[in-house]
């Protein structure tokens, strides 16, 4: 028996319309999956109501992927495989395991000797990158950076490019949503005033706001941020 597929199904990055971001081909694949690894069932749920799913959602089989469940038990998630039926990994937000737990079930697909589908969807980070005028053949993702401000701080420093150390690439990094005006208050005390910094929020949603300035150029008009989610991108 042909072993099944693990399919990495993207998200929508907030509240926009299915059709804007996913292609009908992701809507097309979900109605062949009944087991699916999510974060919480319960948005994971509403979100494939939102994708058109024909198979009643009662049927379906959800496996939690968090910091509560254990690795070994994360392991069998992919048993169904076994038994020729594909499986759907699906992020809250954006492409699984990019920023996402789900890289863990990935690695584990490929020891199982599972094929792994990743499809179309949107990416933040990748977005962010395209709208920021900033060196897209050679950037580094860094996902958070410390909580603790001096940690911080002194992390925003090594990533500044005016530094030797990563001139020429762009440097991108997030920050959970209600820590966004700190991280942006840190980023314009320490960085160089001619570095660039793009500050890509909202994206996809009809509150997007994507921006490149120098610091000295954001400091003159800080924006409010707080709350909303945000790529950071120094160039």
């Amino acid at each position: 028996m042909a072993k099944g597929k693990l399919y990495l199904i993207p998200c929508i990055l907030g509240d926009t319309e299915i059709t804007t971001s996913i292609p009908e081909s992701v809507q097309q694949i979900i109605n062949s999956i009944d087991d699916y690894i999510v974060e919480k069932e319960r948005s994971a749920r509403r979100y494939l109501s939102k994708l058109g799913i024909t198979k009643p959602i009662q049927e379906l089989n959800f496996y939690l992927l968090n910091k509560h469940v254990q690795e070994k038990d994360v392991y069998d998630y992919l048993n169904p495989a076994n038994e020729g039926k594909n499986i759907g990994l699906l992020s809250e937000a954006g492409c699984p395991a990019i920023a996402d737990p789900g890289a863990q079930i990935v690695k584990m697909a490929y020891e199982k000797g599972i094929q792994v589908v990743p499809l179309v969807g949107p990416s933040s980070i990748f977005l962010a990158l395209m709208a920021s005028g900033m060196n897209g053949q050679n950037f580094a993702f860094h996902g958070y950076l410390p909580i603790d401000n001096n940690d911080r701080k002194k992390k925003i420093r090594e990533l500044d490019p005016s530094h030797n150390l990563h001139a020429g690439q762009t440097q991108i990094f997030i920050e959970t949503p209600y820590r966004n005006q700190k991280m942006l208050e840190s980023i314009l005390s320490v960085c160089n005033n001619n570095t660039r910094l793009c500050i890509a929020c909202d994206i996809t949603l009809k509150s997007e706001f994507i921006q490149t300035k120098t610091i000295v150029e954001w400091k003159r008009n800080i924006p409010r941020i707080n709350k909303r989610p945000v790529v950071f991108l120094l160039g």
